[in-house]
């Protein structure tokens, strides 16, 4: 074949990528409706002149008022009427921006300061537990009065209506008993989807019949233990049924596609909508039982929004009024938390309402320690310590609902009212729980002398404490008093003889101990801990507890110096003897050293610590690890590693090195490491590495690096002793286990290689291009497969390379580093150089081309043909004649033999045409007319 001279084609890459910039679509929600699930039922409607309403002309009498509630059961609400005239996807979108509008709104009603419900729910559930045996009611369901029943007047609806509400509060129902705790959960949660269920089909009657029937099971207090996990489930289903009546009642707004504005009065709502909005009211105030009654009306109570300005604030005093009908005190109290949640999300600025309820609970306070209440904790056999803690999630939530952001008078008096009051340990706990820590720690040893005068029968002092101790984490009391503070907590902690008790407090104060003392106040609290644990091996136990101590040590003792000479601070350790939870403890300490240690080390003391926390957490690796964690534990070692330094002596630099290779010999990452640390040893340890490619990727990895950090005569060195190791690669490489050829690992190096030589400048000394030069020559030695082409695809890909090596600026450069395109500038020698390497290459390719001629290897030939076409495509400039020429002959081979891809070849031409439009790209019309398409018969 004749020599074709090589011309590259000028790129310029911001104008590729920008072409091959993936194009930006909206986002369309196709028929996504929120009132999807509603079935809406066919029927024949005319307009009348009140806007916004309409009537059935199927219905037999006509009638002054339409009943939208009722309206359901014919399944002609204005609801359903509205969404079958409206357009569906605009009613959709609008109705979706809408409820996004108003959920950031009511969100942004309270800060970020204040801690939400959804916080509290889960340690709840997770807390207030119970073995015993439950019960629930279950709703049966009517066969009178379903959804869609013809019934021609309007007050035999309405009377429909009331008799099925009646024969659900007569005893439509079916007890369940005997239930497991679990099995409880889940029929709350069944009775939760048939709430959701029954509302998406239009069954509006049987939902509030569904709420009713969950609100009962809060007067049911005979597993009290429970009772705080039975309110959150319930309410739940409370909060489902009070968004999906608000969520109707606005949806029920928009007129002609129009909605509410974000903050809407009562003006905004069109007639239909009130009349809904009342009779929900209406058919509440029904309900015979105060409980049911009272908690479905508060989870409606943002609709008052509908019907006037005032409503909300006229409702929430007759609500905490209402509660005062309520005579068992557990029930009651978390009645009223569920007010003051609901009174928070709606109108938190209404805070009259908030403290009346705090009053009137502490007005009935007395009755917690009443004789009907002790009877009843008799006669379920739980004891006065077990019931008031039942309390402490309802008060919280209450004192917390009240005392934000409240005036420091109020609170003042809050808690002088309390302290007036006997047996007041467990209002005491809540007031340190919820009112502001630095209202807590100013006054701490008020609290502190509180504390002693408690009676600690009912609620022990230490919890007290604990509650102080978490208030003191947050905010620092005075000066003058941190010492005796101290004193006093650790007099009532330190006796404590239940070691549960004693670590769920202590690591409470260890955070106060480490925040405001020494290490030697540090020391007497680690040895006191050690003390009350170790007998009976009391700490295997209370591992969560320990390691939370660890964590609030290291995080206030960022001097590892200070902290290793905490005599104690070791032999704490050593009670961790789980291994998975040592080698937790472990990486806690070392992601903290790698955070906080500035500088490099080589105190003795540091290194010996940090160096055995280091071979815990090496040992622990095992052939079920898995590789996430290896790399997690390899990056914390490498990263002590990094912080050692023995300044000007190398010997004992090198030794560390030598120490900390033997000691972590499982990760290989951490190897890497120790070799990149040890940049004047490397060529003696990465020849010691078994794998060869192991070693050819660490010479490269090792360049790019010293590259990375200008050291170019390193870099050069390890890239010469990665080209000089490519002749060794053998044949097969043993994979997993199992034998397979290494060619195509070779090809996928050498592509990473020549990637990285396009940055790597020229020596001076050495030549134009030499490593190039150097590379080429061994894969021409190299002695590849008899059938094999991954040499010439190899070639290929040095002809991307040179190409790239042509263009004025570089695709990529390395930081401080000055490329050729620096170095030479475009200078014509180094182009000359550099286009007559691609020749050389160019002949290669051809001549294996040539070799293919044969029918055994026709095929093969098409294919590197159809590859070598699109590379000169894409990288060669078409416009040389003799270039061009080559282009339209290889077309021609890869389809000769009818073995090319005809699909293939038809999406290449088409590409072709495609670019042919561009600007500068002209001439790659007639190259298209000069490929044609052979098909095959």
């Amino acid at each position: 074949m004749a020599v074709f001279p090589w011309h590259s084609r000028n790129r310029n890459y911001k104008a590729e990528f920008a072409s091959c910039r993936l194009e930006a679509v909206p986002l369309e929600f196709g028929d996504y409706h929120p009132l999807k699930p509603i079935t809406v039922t066919e029927s024949k409607t005319k307009k009348v002149s009140r806007k916004g309403s309409t009537s059935s002309t199927s219905s037999s009498s006509s009638s002054s008022v339409v009943d939208p509630l009722s309206s359901v059961l014919d399944g002609t609400d204005p609801l359903s009427m509205f969404a079958a005239s409206a357009d569906p996807a605009s009613l959709a979108a609008t109705t979706d921006n809408s409820r996004k509008k108003r959920d950031r709104d009511d969100n942004s009603i309270v800060g970020s300061d204040f801690e939400p419900w959804a916080s509290k729910r889960g340690e709840i559930l997770a807390r207030y537990t119970t073995t015993e045996k439950l019960s629930i009611n279950l709703f049966m369901g009517s066969e009178k009065g379903k959804a869609g029943t013809a019934i021609s007047a309007m007050s035999e609806k309405v009377r429909t209506r009331l008799e099925e509400l009646d024969d659900f509060e007569e005893g439509s129902q079916k007890e369940l008993l005997n239930l497991t705790q679990q099995d409880y959960v889940n029929r709350i949660e069944e009775l939760n989807q048939s709430l959701k269920d029954a509302w998406a089909s239009d069954q509006k009657v049987k939902a509030l019949k569904i709420v009713i029937q969950c609100s009962k099971l809060l007067s049911d207090t005979s597993v009290i233990q429970f009772y705080p996990s039975k309110f959150v489930l319930i309410t739940d289903i409370l909060d489902t049924f009070g968004k999906l009546v608000y969520e109707r009642i606005f949806s029920m707004c928009m007129d002609n596609h129009s909605i509410l504005p974000d903050h809407f009065s009562p003006e905004n709502v069109n007639d239909t909508a009130k009349e809904t909005c009342l009779n929900w009211f209406f058919k509440i105030a029904s309900i015979r039982e105060l409980i049911p009654r009272f908690y479905v009306e508060a989870s409606i109570l943002k609709c008052n929004k509908f019907l006037s300005k005032t409503g909300i604030s006229e409702c929430l005093p007759r609500l905490t009024c209402m509660v005062r009908g309520i005579g068992d005190p557990l029930v009651s109290v978390y009645a009223r938390a569920y007010l003051c949640r609901v009174g928070m999300e709606v109108a938190p600025h209404l805070k009259e309402s908030l403290n009346k309820n705090f009053f009137d609970f502490l007005l009935t306070f007395k009755q917690i320690h009443s004789d009907t209440v002790q009877n009843q904790l008799v006669l379920q056999g739980v004891e006065l310590p077990s019931y008031l803690p039942l309390y402490s999630p309802a008060m919280d939530w209450i004192f917390q609902c009240i005392s934000y952001h409240a005036p420091e008078a109020l609170l003042t008096e809050m808690m002088e009212r309390c302290k007036k009051l006997a047996n007041n340990a467990l209002l005491l706990n809540s007031v340190m729980s919820a009112f502001r820590a630095e209202f807590i720690a100013t006054r701490s040893m008020d609290f502190i002398g509180m504390i002693k005068e408690c009676d600690e029968s009912g609620f022990p002092k230490h919890l007290l404490f604990r509650s102080l101790g978490l208030n003191l984490a947050l905010a620092n009391p005075p000066e003058s008093d941190r010492l005796q503070i101290l004193n006093e907590a650790w007099k009532v902690i330190t006796k404590l003889k239940n070691p549960q008790d004693y670590i769920n407090c202590a690591e409470v104060w260890v955070e106060y101990t480490c925040k405001h003392f020494t290490k030697r106040e540090v020391n007497t609290v680690l040895a006191d801990v050690i003390k009350h644990m170790t007998p009976d091996r009391a700490f295997e136990d209370s591992y969560p507890q320990l390691q939370s101590i660890i964590k609030k040590v290291i995080a206030h003792f960022h001097d590892f110096s200070v902290l290793f000479s905490v005599e104690k601070f070791l032999p704490f350790l050593d009670m961790f003897q789980k291994e998975s939870v040592r080698v937790e403890v472990c990486k806690c300490i070392m992601e903290v050293f790698i955070k906080h240690q500035q500088e490099p080390t080589k105190d003795p003391v540091i290194l010996n610590a940090l160096l055995h926390i280091c071979k815990t957490m090496h040992d622990s690796v095992n052939a079920l690890t898995l590789e996430d964690e290896k790399r997690m534990l390899a990056y914390l070692i490498n990263g002590f590693i990094k912080m050692v330094s023995f300044g000007r002596d190398f010997e004992q630099q090198l030794s560390f090195y030598v120490e900390a290779r033997s000691m972590f010999s499982n990760l290989e990452p951490v190897l890497v490491q120790l070799i990149h640390a040890c940049v004047a040893y490397c060529f003696i340890t990465i020849p010691s590495l078994v794998g060869i490619f192991t070693r050819l990727n660490l010479y490269l990895h090792s360049g790019q690096v010293a590259l990375a950090n200008q050291c170019l005569s390193q870099a050069d060195a390890f890239f010469k002793a990665a080209i000089s190791l490519v002749p060794e690669v053998p044949k097969m490489i043993n994979i997993d286990g199992k034998m397979r050829p290494s060619e195509s690992f070779l090809l996928e190096f050498l592509c990473n290689f020549f990637s990285t030589l396009l940055i790597v400048p020229d020596h001076p000394e050495h030549g134009v291009l030499f490593l190039v030069r150097e590379l080429l020559n061994v894969i021409q030695d190299y002695t590849w497969e008899d059938n094999s082409d991954e040499k010439i695809r190899i070639y290929t890909c040095v002809l991307h390379l040179l190409s790239a090596m042509s263009q004025e600026t570089y695709l990529y450069h390395v930081d401080k580093v000055d490329s050729n395109d620096s170095l030479y500038g475009g200078d014509s020698k180094f182009l000359a150089e550099n286009n007559k390497l691609c020749e050389t290459v160019m002949a290669q390719i051809l001549e294996h081309l040539k070799t293919l001629a044969k029918d055994e290897a026709l095929k093969r030939q098409s294919s590197l043909g159809l590859s070598f076409f699109n590379s000169i495509l894409a990288h060669g400039d078409l416009r040389s004649n003799r270039l061009n020429q080559l282009s339209v002959n290889l077309w021609h081979l890869a389809q000769r033999h009818g073995c090319a891809d005809t699909r293939t070849m038809v999406k290449t031409l088409e590409y072709i045409k495609k670019r042919s439009k561009h600007p500068d790209m002209g001439h790659l019309t007639d190259l298209a007319l000069r490929l044609p398409l052979q098909t095959r018969t």
